[in-house]
């Protein structure tokens, strides 16, 4: 019998912790898609990865959450020239292969392979880890009335994770669908996947994830909602 990623006795561990607990889905989801860009899915860049089994991954995911109007918001890593070039961001220091990352250069794109509706999904430009620091994504999906958030993207050890524990932080429960997620070495990932499903979020299959989304009620068209509102049956 297998012990997972760290054995039978590190799993016994985080049992008795209490960790691993499955979370509350809610019946509003909202899809991020977090860093499917260029400069992240395709193995030309330095920054980047093959993804391309990602990227059609969640391209279902998406498909599947159209016909019940669930939103879909990417994100992206976009530094200006000054920030790019600069020490003012601490991150860059750090990771100075991120500074190819520019505003307007292809590297920042979303993936052309993506079903992303321009002037339909909304785009969160970030310029660290998480989706959540700095950005107004959590107003966005409180203003949108969601209650769970399923997180797909790149990288798994990196802006995923860090998005997800934001995620959960501010009050949202959290799915990532394996096969939607990416990273550029199998043991980060592995490991970030593992550290996911034990303290932050459910790690779950793409056909879970799809079944749960294509579960969702779609909203009334607004006709009928006209109708509904005539008729005194809402309050």
């Amino acid at each position: 019998m297998s012990g997972g990623l760290y054995g039978v006795t590190t799993n016994r561990t985080y049992r008795r912790a209490g960790f691993g607990a499955e979370v509350r889905r809610g019946s509003r989801p909202a899809i991020v898609v977090v860093d499917l860009t260029r400069g992240f899915t395709e193995d030309s860049y330095p920054s980047g990865a093959d993804l391309s089994e990602v990227v059609a991954a969640t391209t279902r995911l998406i498909e599947a959450a159209r016909p019940v109007e669930v939103p879909v918001i990417f994100t992206a890593i976009a530094y200006t020239e000054a920030e790019a070039s600069g020490d003012a961001v601490a991150w860059l220091r750090k990771a100075p292969g991120l500074r190819a990352l520019v505003e307007g250069s292809d590297a920042v794109a979303i993936d052309p392979r993506l079903p992303m509706r321009p002037g339909h999904d909304q785009l969160v430009v970030k310029k660290g880890a998480s989706a959540f620091f700095g950005t107004s994504l959590a107003a966005t999906l409180t203003g949108l009335g969601r209650d769970t958030v399923v997180v797909c993207g790149a990288t798994t050890s990196g802006c995923v994770r860090a998005t997800v524990v934001d995620a959960v932080q501010s009050g949202f429960p959290v799915l990532v669908p394996r096969a939607c997620v990416g990273d550029r070495a199998e043991g980060p990932a592995e490991a970030a996947l593992f550290d996911i499903q034990a303290k932050y979020g459910d790690v779950v299959t793409l056909e879970d994830a799809v079944g749960y989304i294509g579960s969702v009620p779609a909203p009334a068209a607004p006709d009928a909602a006209r109708r509904s509102h005539r008729r005194g049956d809402s309050t």
